[in-house]
């Protein structure tokens, strides 16, 4: 009994050393694992406390304060008032309005108060409205034709007075050249008898073709000379017309732009308005998006914390080696460290992360190394090569300031490399016509199509390739087999 007592209470102090131990590894690991939480936990508020100010800023923006205070300026267009606008715009609309009453007829200002497309158009100064009545045109045509009949009868009288006046000047002449022909011959009763017989005839022929254009064609002239009279009398009418259709067109086209104008500037305003509006709303998503991320992260931090806090997992006697399947973070470093290894293992212990971690230690190392090696090369190739293109530049320039390029042996070199450079363009011609009449083949026959992909699992993965090739086997004999029976 007493040697079974030893060796119990040898076993058991044997195992409370060993309990001691884990329990100072479990120990040191809960201090870890709180001071990673608390580092964890300052860096959560101080980024809250930023994201606060942050806030904070922002929300000063939209807080409605005096422009005369100096701080919290105003920013937003919505938050102006438009007070001092609208009255410059109703004082310009009351001042075009008052212009249009001075400059146009009665009834304009009502087509200028109105803002409509469709009123926004040159008028008609023939219209009823702004040309004369029925009576002044009366006037006119009675003017007209009492001017036709004073040139008539004006140019009646002056062409009477003109024949009357060539009727005594010709008689005078014919008197005097009777007078001299009388007095430097003598004439016989019977001659002057003929002659005056001769002169009565051919008086009453002239009276008959006076009488015939008195009659017939003087009236038709003067009346065509009276008609003309009204050309330049409608050519005033039609200038003054003209004159006052320019001057209501620049007028109109004066006004017109005003309102153009301000219809512009209130299109402007509201587009304005619009575009700040579409604004305040993408800006409101957006902070309703992040209220919703940060609800959700303090939920899953809340979680968290409630998980780790829990006791059955904070005091456990009998740590685990394996990760639990439910710490996606660690399961995310291991597959980040891990890489791309296609062996996957069942489960995955924190000796297996520490493995990954150090060889991903040894990896960088090992990288690092070479970048120093690679470094030094890069360097050393790049004293060659100056020293190449110093010794080219000897050859070149032979210690003169003029370049040689007559060296027969660079020549030849040069030569060499052109002759290399055109069968390298030449093989790389072939080449492509190759690949491009390839190509073709494979699109239109299938079965080289089928021959490229075998090749393909042939050169990068044999056992896809050779369990393709035991299916096609297997399904040919159990073809022949069927065929067999």
């Amino acid at each position: 009994r007493r040697n079974k007592c030893q060796l119990m209470a040898s076993v058991t102090s044997h195992k409370s050393l060993r309990l001691n131990a884990r329990e100072a590894a479990a120990s040191k690991k809960l201090k870890q694992s709180q001071g990673i939480l608390n580092a964890v936990s300052t860096k959560i508020s101080n980024e809250l406390h930023a994201l606060t100010d942050g806030v904070t800023k922002l929300m000063m923006f939209f807080r409605h304060s005096n422009l005369g205070q100096g701080t919290n300026p105003l920013v937003f267009l919505s938050q102006l008032s438009l007070e001092k606008y609208l009255s410059q715009e109703e004082q310009s609309t009351a001042a075009l309005t008052l212009y249009t009453k001075k400059q146009f007829f009665q009834g304009i200002h009502e087509v200028v108060e109105s803002s409509n497309e469709e009123n926004f158009q040159l008028l008609d100064i023939q219209s009823p409205s702004i040309c004369d009545n029925q009576e002044i045109l009366e006037e006119r045509r009675l003017e007209m034709a009492r001017l036709q009949l004073a040139y008539i009868c004006a140019q009646h009288q002056l062409i009477h007075l003109k024949a009357s006046n060539l009727r005594m000047k010709s008689s005078i002449k014919w008197a005097e050249e009777n007078l001299h022909s009388r007095t430097s011959k003598a004439l016989g009763k019977d001659n002057l008898d003929a002659e005056v017989s001769s002169l009565k005839s051919e008086i009453l022929k002239l009276e008959e073709q006076i009488a015939r254009i008195k009659d017939k064609s003087l009236p038709a002239v003067v009346k065509e000379n009276a008609q003309l009279l009204n050309m330049p009398v409608v050519k005033g009418d039609f200038d003054l017309q003209i004159a006052k259709q320019d001057y209501y067109t620049a007028r109109q086209e004066l006004v017109l732009n005003q309102l153009i104008k301000q219809k512009a500037s209130f299109e402007l305003l509201q587009l304005s308005y619009e575009i700040e509006l579409r604004k305040h709303w993408d800006v409101y998503r957006q902070l309703e998006n992040l209220v919703q991320e940060l609800s959700q992260s303090n939920m899953m931090l809340h979680q968290r914390l409630e998980m780790l806090t829990d006791p059955s997992i904070s005091q456990q006697k009998n740590p685990r080696n394996t990760i639990d399947t439910k710490d996606s973070s660690s399961h995310r470093l291991y597959q980040l460290l891990e890489g791309e290894n296609k062996k996957k293992e069942l489960f995955i212990t924190h000796e297996n992360l520490e493995e990954v971690a150090e060889k991903l230690k040894q990896d960088v190392s090992l990288v690092q190394d070479q970048l120093v090696v690679s470094a030094q090369e890069h360097s050393f190739f790049l004293s060659k090569l100056n020293n190449d293109v110093d010794m080219l530049c000897d050859a070149l320039y032979q210690g003169g300031n003029q370049l040689l390029l007559t060296d027969q042996e660079l020549m030849e070199q040069f030569h060499q490399v052109e002759s290399q450079l055109n069968k390298l363009n030449h093989l790389l011609t072939d080449i492509l016509t190759d690949v491009k009449t390839k190509r073709k083949i494979l699109a239109s026959n299938k079965l080289h199509q089928m021959e490229r992909e075998l090749y393909v699992y042939f050169l990068k993965d044999e056992d896809y390739l050779k369990d393709i090739v035991e299916n096609l086997e297997n399904q040919s004999k159990i073809k022949a087999v069927g065929l067999q029976d």
